[in-house]
């Protein structure tokens, strides 16, 4: 039996132009045996399939071609790939233009009083007729001919397409632009062979104008999709070709693609890490910007990680490279943006039912046009114009891209800021949250303790400090480094100890000189039969009502007794109490769940501003609570770092997983937040209510150039030329509108502005 289809290609399609171009490629591969799941993004221009392991990506490319589009498999780095042809559209919208302007005299003479006037109750149609009487300076066969090449080569892509749609049985935004224009075209040449020496009314201006006007309204649309997908260029920007390594002493410059994990890798002051790796030599400060969103630069030791594309600050490193080329994290952001701007948001779902039938629809209410204004007693070349508007002035382009472009513009925004989204779903859905449940530890807290205490017995203060630190030095146990931490921090040497070993489920203990020590639990305490004085004891329970972890160092043998008492506590983070306040401003219901005691929940609840907490509870009872909570109605975010939260937010309707925490968690859930920022929850949310805003106001604006362009176009109200301008506008302003979202600044993107 075969497992679950999880395997995805990306395919990078050329040739779509609209929703209804979308709608017959999802068809296409959809009917390929072995996919489950097909999403095609037209503001990408890429196509996201899922499907059996065994379905070669050559039969997915077929199934497109023979829809009547290209395919090819997505690269490495698409988005900076497709910069190559950025003049080309540009070009054929310049000369198409200087074709047009001679076309355009006999309406300048018009204008300027050399042609008969007509008066002001006649059609607009009328009037444009009377523009193109034979007694313009610009001779018909000038005129033919430059309409001509116009209509048929720098038009030819109108024809292709249309073609290819209805080839496939269906329509498309070139299908109507093809149609309208070779209407007006061919009714130009109509009335110039049946009038040869002029007098009869032409039209090559409009179909001329018409198609200037798409092909700049396309070239505009291409540029600004290309702005909504700047973030992954970034990112690519950030990965060197080439890397330098050192290789048997000596040091070779080798292509990214050479080097191999566990090779040494020298990065420069001011270069950038070419691989993820661990600095085996020097220190030095690395910029993360661009991978966490965190401006400030972040101090690297010995020991420490350094990632693919942060910024190597003043210090030469070696580092030792664990995770090359793909597995990089910044390839798997690149990967993940990449994933959720290929995704189709359900509300894109809408957009998909009527594009299915719109291009059929506007065909026919051209038709109707036609005939309508022919059986009311209209003139042939004006009930031809009429229906040749209404086709130029439908424009599925909008609708198609209303959707996508708004998630493309919102899911790079938040990659700029630290705040990885995995699909259009989650960015979609999480505008409707109303409770978000929130974990303690490594989300609220820094989840790194530190003493908070250390009460030693009278006259032991720093010969306690010194054999605490002694017992704990090996060890790496996050008690154990907070203790020699500390002793750092008051500059105590901690004493030589040997024969360390671990007491499972009590402590450590080793010999210090003479004596044997201990380091454990209250419940070791008893075992050992070592009581602690009162005023100590009362000083443990205090420790412990405010939520602190109590550990106890004591002298084993040769005579029992206790010598300090060390509390260990988690820092609350600095932006976690401003966070909540956004969250509750925002009208959110805010709770902490956590495996922790009563005492240690309540103490961070507190600090924060939560009033609902709920303690010592399992990864399952976390899980069972959010599942409570959706089954009263609420829409619920749970966030989370650990292994322990991830049945919580696979539960939850979105789940949002700290950076720091661990993959489980993060491939969990829906956002990950790439900077240990709580702020950055509100901000996630409040990204995704202005992107859905965002599209909303896409689909009314589409919708509304339509709804009252078709019907102005059918009355006689616009001429093609106007209707062209008002299709092309259409797909630049719902471009444009969601353009506007690079401009969001949320709290957390304030305090850590990205460079």
């Amino acid at each position: 039996m075969k497992a679950s289809p999880t395997y995805t290609t990306l395919l990078d399609i050329e040739g779509m132009t609209c929703a209804s171009c979308v709608m017959r490629i999802e068809r296409a591969l959809g009917k390929v045996p072995g996919v489950s799941h097909v999403a095609v993004n037209l503001a990408t221009e890429r196509a996201s399939v899922t499907a059996w392991p065994d379905v070669a990506v050559p039969t997915l490319v077929a199934a497109v071609k023979k829809a009547g589009y290209d395919a090819h498999p997505t690269p490495e780095t698409p988005a900076s790939a497709s910069q190559g042809n950025a003049t080309q559209p540009l070009t054929a919208v310049i000369v198409s233009a200087l074709l047009t302007l001679p076309l355009l005299v006999p309406m300048i003479d018009m204008l300027a009083g050399s042609a008969p006037s007509l008066p002001p109750g006649e059609p607009i149609a009328d009037r444009q007729a009377v523009s193109n009487h034979g007694t313009s300076s610009v001779p018909i066969l000038l005129q033919a001919v430059l309409a001509t090449v116009i209509q048929f080569v720098l038009g030819a892509r109108f024809y292709v397409s249309g073609y290819k749609a209805v080839r496939a049985w269906s329509g498309n935004m070139d299908l109507l632009v093809a149609l309208g224009t070779s209407a007006a075209y061919g009714l130009s040449l109509y009335q110039w062979a049946t009038h040869p020496h002029g007098g009869a009314p032409l039209y090559f201006e409009a179909s001329a104008v018409v198609i200037t006007l798409v092909l700049f309204g396309k070239w505009l649309e291409a540029r600004a999709k290309r702005q909504t997908t700047a973030a992954i260029r970034a990112l690519n920007a950030l990965r060197p070709d080439t890397a330098r390594v050192r290789i048997d002493g000596a040091e070779r410059e080798l292509p990214l693609s050479d080097v191999r994990v566990g090779m040494q890798v020298i990065v420069r002051p001011g270069e950038r890490f070419p691989v993820d790796g661990r600095i085996i030599g020097g220190h030095t400060h690395a910029n993360e910007a661009m991978l966490s969103g965190e401006s400030l630069p972040v101090a690297k030791d010995e020991g420490d990680t350094v990632h693919a594309g942060s910024l190597n600050g003043e210090g030469a490193v070696v580092i030792e490279a664990t995770e090359i080329g793909a597995q990089t994290m910044l390839a798997q952001i690149i990967q993940l943006v990449q994933t959720a701007q290929a995704a189709k948001a359900p509300i894109q779902r809408l957009v998909d039912r009527v594009s299915a039938v719109f291009v059929p629809a506007i065909i026919a209410i051209a038709l109707v046009t036609l005939c309508g204004w022919l059986l009311a007693g209209a003139p042939v070349q004006h009930a031809i114009l009429n229906a040749v508007a209404v086709l130029v002035i439908a424009c599925p382009c909008s609708l198609g891209l209303a959707t996508p472009t708004a998630i493309l513009a919102g899911t790079g925004v938040a990659a700029r800021h630290g705040m990885l989204i995995k699909d259009a779903e989650a960015l979609e859905l999480a505008h409707r949250v109303n409770v978000i449940a929130l974990d303690k530890t490594g989300t609220l807290t820094d989840g790194k303790p530190v003493v908070v205490a250390f009460d030693a017995l009278e006259g032991t203060d720093e010969n306690a400090l010194s054999i605490a630190a002694g017992v704990q030095q090996h060890s790496e146990h996050p008690l154990a480094r907070a203790i020699v931490a500390l002793a750092r921090q008051r500059q105590v040497a901690a004493a030589e100890a040997r024969d360390t070993r671990a007491i499972a489920g009590r402590g450590i203990q080793a010999t210090i000189g003479a004596g044997l020590f201990g380091i454990g639990s209250t419940r070791w305490l008893r075992e050992l039969r070592i009581a602690p004085d009162a005023a100590l004891q009362a000083r443990s329970d205090a420790l412990q009502r405010a939520g602190n972890t109590v550990s106890w160092l004591v002298r084993v043998a040769p005579s029992p007794a206790p010598l300090a008492l060390i509390a260990f506590g988690d820092t609350v983070r600095p932006s976690a109490r401003a966070a909540l306040a956004l969250l509750t401003a925002a009208g959110m219901r805010t709770l902490l769940m956590t495996g922790d005691n009563a005492g240690s929940a309540a103490a961070v609840a507190s600090a924060v501003g939560i009033a609902e907490v709920h303690a010592a509870m399992s990864p399952q009872d976390k899980a069972a609570m959010i599942a409570r909570l959706r089954e009263q109605g609420n829409v619920v975010a749970m966030v989370g770092d650990g292994v322990n939260d991830a049945p919580a937010l696979a539960a939850a309707d979105l789940g949002i997983a700290i950076g720091s925490g661990t993959d489980v968690a993060m491939h969990a859930a829906g956002i990950t937040l790439m900077r240990d920022d709580p702020a950055l929850v509100a901000d996630a949310l409040d990204l995704s209510r202005r992107t859905y805003r965002k599209i909303w106001q896409n689909l009314f604006w589409a919708f509304v150039y339509n709804v009252v362009g078709v019907p102005l176009a059918a009355l006689g109200w616009l001429n093609p030329m106007i209707a062209g301008a008002a299709m092309a506008l259409s797909s630049v302003s719902v471009v444009g509108n969601a353009l506007l979202l690079r401009r969001w600044r949320g709290s957390a993107a304030r305090a850590h502005r990205p460079m």
